[in-house]
């Protein structure tokens, strides 16, 4: 049966697992194509966003990831750069350049990364070192050969875009329960019974958007895992004395052996390492930041000698590292909403968007059409035996 119709014919209960960025813009999207949707979003923790979204250094980066996320940020970029009226008082990005660095060696990569974002909104370019200095005055051009730009970049404000899908979720009759893990997820009929601790449950759909635990999300209710691998991250901050700070771009090795930019009145560094993990409340490695301050001050003249704060984040990928949105061909009634691999924050709107069109109407809507998006490459059909 089409998806809408089947919609239409069942009481329209929708449980959204999962707080961070991903449920958050799912249930906000949804409640956006139809308002007469009773959505409840589910968080275990007494927080919403707490583990990914709440510890991500999130940047709007167009030339990243798969084919199938670049499409994705493509449609949302304009949600991002211009908010829709009443979402907001604020802005959600704030323009920064991001420059990936490369000694003699690393010659290769930048040949590779230019040819892999010739293509893009706001083409990869090169730039001469004395240039790279400019944008991040602390660099040092001994042992430095070459630099590339993304123009197009920004620093996202994460905590801002979390809390105005909330908000509207919220004053549009969403609701929104913490501290509820779900146990177990049973099916009846045409209807879910979630079980936690306290109370059951009941709703027609669901959204599984946990994140490092989407494949314990699907275990309990039944359905096959996918193959999720959470993968660890840690990031730290050190202050700085430098007067015009804010104006600084970002560096990144070319092959992300670290990354450092602005944050405020601090650096904010880190190892970029992708470290497998199981779902957890991961905490940092002092190894790891030791190790990013010695890659960061042989690039720089920056001289780190102490941290401020230091945290550890899980990145979730599925086995090809391309997203998982919609619905599983073993139960159509469950969708997915995962992997989206340390690209979440800026392609939530995006997510949220495909998401809302597949549970509603069956089907990406036009938006998806303009920036090539192909719904096999991030369905979960893909995991699924043909």
């Amino acid at each position: 049966m089409h998806t809408r119709q089947r919609i239409e014919n069942l009481r329209k209960r929708i449980g959204v697992i999962g707080g961070g960025i991903a449920g958050a813009s799912a249930a906000y999207h949804l409640l956006k194509a139809d308002n007469s949707l009773d959505i409840i979003l589910v968080e275990a923790e007494d927080q919403l966003g707490y583990h990914t979204t709440g510890r991500s250094a999130a940047l709007l980066l167009e030339n990243d990831g798969t084919q199938s996320t670049r499409s994705i940020v493509k449609a949302s970029v304009d949600f991002l750069l211009n908010p829709p009226e009443g979402l907001t008082e604020n802005v959600f990005v704030i323009p920064r350049d991001v420059m990936h660095i490369a000694t003699v060696e690393q010659s290769a990569s930048v040949d590779r990364l230019l040819e892999e974002n010739s293509s893009g909104r706001i083409p990869t370019k090169e730039i001469s070192k004395s240039e790279a200095k400019k944008r991040f005055p602390a660099l040092r051009e001994e042992g430095l050969d070459r630099v590339v730009v993304d123009e197009g970049a920004g620093d996202i404000d994460v905590h801002c875009l979390h809390q105005a899908y909330l908000n509207y979720f919220r004053k549009n009759g969403g609701k929104i329960k913490t501290s509820t893990r779900i146990d177990s997820a049973t099916k009846s009929g045409n209807s879910w019974s979630l079980e936690t601790k306290t109370e059951e449950i009941s709703v027609d759909v669901i959204v599984n958007a946990a994140g490092a635990w989407g494949d314990q999300v699907a275990s309990r209710a039944g359905v096959e895992p996918i193959g999720l691998q959470p993968k660890r991250r840690t990031a730290f901050t050190v202050n700085s004395n430098e007067p015009d700070l804010q104006e600084w771009g970002m560096i990144a090795d070319i092959d992300l052996r670290f990354y450092c930019k602005p944050d405020g009145k601090q650096l904010l560094c880190s190892l970029a390492e992708e470290n497998p993990s199981e779902p957890c409340d991961a905490k940092h490695d002092e190894a790891d930041v030791a190790l990013a301050i010695e890659r960061i001050n042989a690039a720089t003249t920056l001289d780190i000698r102490s941290v401020q704060t230091a945290w550890t984040g899980l990145r979730t990928f599925a086995p090809d590292r391309s997203m998982v949105i919609g619905s599983d061909s073993d139960d159509h009634s469950f969708f997915w909403c995962v992997g989206q691999g340390g690209t979440g924050i800026m392609t939530s709107p995006g997510v949220g968007r495909l998401l809302a069109d597949l549970l509603t109407e069956g089907k990406p809507s036009e938006h998806f059409e303009k920036t090539g998006l192909k719904h096999e490459d991030v369905s979960p059909d893909r995991f699924r035996k043909k």
